[in-house]
C-alpha cells in the first residue's frame, strides 16, 4: 500500500510549479559549490593514478550475427508454423510463402536481462539504424549458449477480435559471435569501471518507496550526521509521478551533494551520471518534459576526469562486464556531448569508432546513434558535423550503410 500512496503523492506533485525547477547554481556556475568541487577533484586525481596501475582487461562485444526476419499474416500462418517446426530451409520458406514480408540481412544482437519478476530472460533484438526493430523474448536461457546457425525463432499468434492469425520469426544463417574490443576501447570501458565502482550501487537493492528531503542546514551538520542522512536516502527509492514530477532528480542531486560532502565518490558519480542520463523510474514521462532536464556534463569536465574515455566507456555495449557496470542512455549522452567544451575531440572519436573495421558492427552503430543524437542537439555548426557523419558511415558494412537515412534539418 505504501507504494501506491507515494504514486498518488507523485501525481499530486505534478500540479505543483516546483516540479518545473532545475537545480541551484553556485557562484562557480556549477550545481556543486567550490568546496565540494575541491573535495571531488582530489578524489579524481587519486583515481586517475590508480587506473594507471590497473591491469588491462580485454572486453568482448555483445553476441551478434546477420540474420533475416519475416512476418506472415492470414490463414497460412498455422501451416508456416509447422514448416518452421520441421526446420524448413530459409530459401524454401521464401519460395513457399511469397506473401510473407521478409527483411534480409539485418543485425541481430542477443542480451540477458532480469525481467520484472526477477527471472532470467533472453532477448534477440534487431538493431536497425532507422529505429526499433523486431525482437524475440524468451525465458529459455539455454538459447543464449546454443549454436543458432540455421535455426528459427518464431512467435505464432492465433486470430482474435483485434488481429488476424500471424507468425513472426528470425532466421540465423550463422551462429552468434562475440569478438574482443580493440585495446583502445577496452581501456575506455576499464576506465569507466575504475571511476564508477561496480561493487557499489546508488540505491540499495532493498530500498523502499518513499521520500526524504535534504535539511536546509545540512552544510552545518557534522560528517557523521551527513553520512546518516545519506544512508537513509540510499534506502529510499523515489518514483516520479509524471513528466512534471522532478522528485527523482532532486533525490539524486541530494545524494550527490551528501556523497561529495562525505567523500563517498562511488555513490556521487553514480548519482551524477543518473542525472546526466535522466535514469529514473517514472509512472509516465512525456517527451515534452525532457528539454528542461539538463545534463550537467560541465561538472564532470571541471573535475579533471577523462570525460571522453568515461563517456565512451559507458556507451560501448560489452558482454563481460560486471553486474553493476553503468550503461549510458545514448540519446541523453548525445545531448550531453553537444554541450561539451571538447566537441572537436568528441566528434573525432565518434568518427574513429564508426570507421574502425576491427570493432564489432553493433558498437560501430552505437557510435553512429551517438553522433546522430549529438547532431540533433547541436546549436551551431551542424552542417560540418552532418558532412562528417555522412562520410564516416560510408565505411560501414553495406548491409548497414544502405539502411541509413541522413535526414537532418
Amino acid at each position: 500500500m505504501k507504494h501506491y500512496f507515494f504514486i498518488v503523492i507523485g501525481l499530486l506533485l505534478c500540479s505543483n510549479a516546483k516540479c518545473q525547477n532545475e537545480f541551484k547554481t553556485y557562484d562557480n556556475g556549477l550545481i556543486y559549490s567550490k568546496p565540494i568541487m575541491t573535495k571531488l577533484s582530489k578524489i579524481v586525481t587519486d583515481l586517475n593514478l590508480k587506473y594507471k596501475s590497473c591491469e588491462l582487461k580485454t572486453f568482448y562485444a555483445k553476441p551478434q550475427t546477420i540474420g533475416h526476419y519475416f512476418k506472415l499474416e492470414g490463414s497460412l500462418a498455422k501451416q508456416a508454423k509447422q514448416d518452421l517446426a520441421n526446420k524448413i530451409s530459409f530459401d524454401d520458406f521464401v519460395k513457399k510463402y511469397p506473401l510473407a514480408k521478409v527483411s534480409k540481412n539485418i543485425l541481430i544482437v542477443k542480451f540477458r536481462y532480469k525481467n520484472y519478476k526477477n527471472k532470467n530472460e533472453i532477448v534477440f533484438r534487431e538493431v536497425n539504424p532507422n529505429g526499433d526493430g523486431y525482437e524475440f523474448t524468451t525465458t529459455n536461457t539455454n538459447l543464449y549458449f546454443d549454436n543458432m546457425a540455421n535455426q528459427w525463432l518464431f512467435n505464432y499468434y492465433k486470430k482474435d477480435d483485434y488481429s488476424s492469425e500471424s507468425i513472426t520469426s528470425f532466421f540465423f544463417p550463422e551462429n552468434f559471435k562475440s569478438i574482443s574490443l580493440p585495446e583502445k576501447y577496452s581501456r575506455m570501458v576499464g576506465y569507466a569501471d575504475c571511476l564508477i565502482d561496480t561493487t557499489e550501487t546508488k540505491i540499495y537493492k532493498d530500498a523502499v518507496h518513499g521520500s526524504i528531503s535534504l535539511p536546509e542546514n545540512y552544510e552545518k551538520l557534522g560528517q557523521n550526521e551527513k553520512a546518516d542522512i545519506l544512508e537513509e536516502m540510499r534506502k529510499t527509492k523515489v518514483v516520479g509521478g509524471c513528466s512534471m514530477d522532478e522528485s527523482p532528480r532532486i533525490h539524486a542531486i541530494n545524494i550527490a551533494v551528501l556523497s561529495a560532502e562525505t567523500t563517498n565518490w562511488e555513490v556521487f558519480l553514480k548519482a551524477h551520471l543518473d542525472i546526466m542520463n535522466d535514469k529514473f523510474e517514472r509512472i509516465s514521462d512525456g517527451s515534452y518534459a525532457w528539454a528542461r532536464r539538463e545534463t550537467y556534463i560541465k561538472e564532470l569536465e571541471e573535475l579533471d576526469i577523462n570525460v571522453k574515455d568515461l563517456i565512451f566507456g559507458i556507451s560501448l555495449r560489452v558482454e563481460n562486464v560486471s553486474e553493476n557496470h553503468y550503461n549510458g542512455n545514448i540519446s541523453r549522452i548525445g545531448r550531453a556531448l553537444a554541450e561539451s567544451k571538447f566537441k572537436n575531440d568528441i566528434e573525432n572519436e565518434m568518427i574513429l569508432i564508426i570507421e574502425n573495421t576491427l570493432l564489432d558492427d553493433y558498437n560501430r552503430l552505437i557510435a553512429y546513434f551517438l553522433f546522430d543524437n549529438y547532431i540533433y542537439y547541436l546549436k551551431d555548426g551542424k552542417d560540418e558535423s552532418v558532412n562528417k557523419i555522412k562520410k564516416a558511415t560510408e565505411s560501414l558494412p553495406e548491409y548497414l550503410k544502405q539502411k541509413i537515412k541522413h535526414d537532418y534539418k
